[in-house]
């Protein structure tokens, strides 16, 4: 935290203090700094709603943000005041973004297939996670040994968005790799402990359990090639692998289809989502296999497969039929 003001070097402790994520962190911080530029340095404590309402308004009017952007930032600038300085902002209305939320890209099963046949490894494990369970990458990325149960065929996933926990689906079809990647992963453990070093921790529950590092289940399944030093703690430890190797591998192997298709790998879990409801699964099945906390979050993948216009026929169809009612 080196060259921070002592301003933010506190709020980012206060964050650690109640529990945060290193991601949620950087994300907060980075509206919140964004939020005092544009009010030209101004101390938050200066500042009141009107403040606050002027800058969601400009991001709304002249950035054009997405309502899901705007939404981060008040959420950030809710915790500086709410939380931090215990200067609660209240009810209050704002000119909301006008721009819309698109329907999500989602690919057909044969499409997944010709993008995972040109994946190799922890790559293509990884992706066939994300499509197979519904996980965000950083889900997938973060997921621990321990958060494995092969006899029941599901996966925990930990502190995921809203700092909520779920069970989602484990494909019995990846078994014997991912088997064999936790096998490999707890090796490398072993050489890594051999040095006091392992894979890295919450801070919390590494300053409490400080051999906490050499348990096996606490491995990653996708653990980084290289050391790095604890964002917190300052400790050498072994991370998980970065977001970008996969997305890189991904992009190599698209580049090998016919597809053309925005692909991300968030594109996977609107995969998963509609594949399952075009399947017959339950829209709250699904909602909670996604973690969504509302259903209508979960619905907008109804709209993907069609089910909200299901036994609505195209009056071109009914003309060009051969006993047409108009005939």
């Amino acid at each position: 935290m080196k060259g921070q003001s002592p301003f933010i070097r506190d709020l980012r402790r206060n964050m650690r203090l109640r529990g945060y994520s290193i991601r949620t962190e950087k994300t907060y911080v980075r509206w919140i700094l964004e939020f005092i530029r544009f009010h030209k340095l101004k101390h938050p404590k200066e500042m009141n709603k009107q403040d606050v309402i002027k800058y969601l308004e400009y991001l709304a009017n002249d950035r054009q943000v997405a309502v899901n952007t705007q939404r981060i930032a008040l959420n950030s600038i809710a915790f500086l005041y709410n939380k931090y300085l215990d200067q609660p902002l209240g009810r209050f209305d704002f000119i909301k973004s006008a721009k819309p939320r698109y329907l999500p890209t989602v690919l057909s099963p044969q499409e997944t297939k010709d993008i995972l046949v040109n994946l190799e490894g922890i790559h293509q494990l990884a992706v066939e996670l994300m499509y197979g369970s519904g996980l965000r990458v950083s889900e997938c990325l973060r997921m621990r040994v321990q958060d494995i149960d092969f006899e029941s065929n599901s996966i925990l996933i930990r502190n995921s968005k809203g700092n909520k926990d779920r069970v989602t689906l484990l494909s019995g079809s990846i078994h014997a790799r991912l088997k064999k990647q936790v096998a490999h992963v707890l090796e490398l453990q072993e050489t890594d402990n051999q040095e006091g070093i392992g894979p890295s921790m919450p801070h919390a529950l590494g300053r409490k359990y400080r051999t906490a590092f050499r348990s096996p289940g606490w491995m990653f399944i996708f653990p980084s090639t290289t050391l790095s030093k604890h964002p917190v703690n300052g400790r050498w430890c072994r991370h998980h692998l970065h977001q970008t190797v996969i997305r890189k591998a991904l992009k190599r192997a698209l580049a090998k289809t016919n597809i053309r298709k925005r692909v991300t790998c968030h594109t996977f879990r609107h995969s998963f989502a509609t594949h399952l409801l075009k399947n017959g699964t339950d829209i709250r099945t699904v909602q909670e296999l996604l973690g969504h906390s509302d259903v209508k979050t979960t619905q907008i993948y109804t709209h993907i497969v069609g089910e909200h216009y299901a036994g609505t026929s195209s009056p071109l169809d009914l003309i060009n039929e051969p006993r047409a009612i108009y005939a």
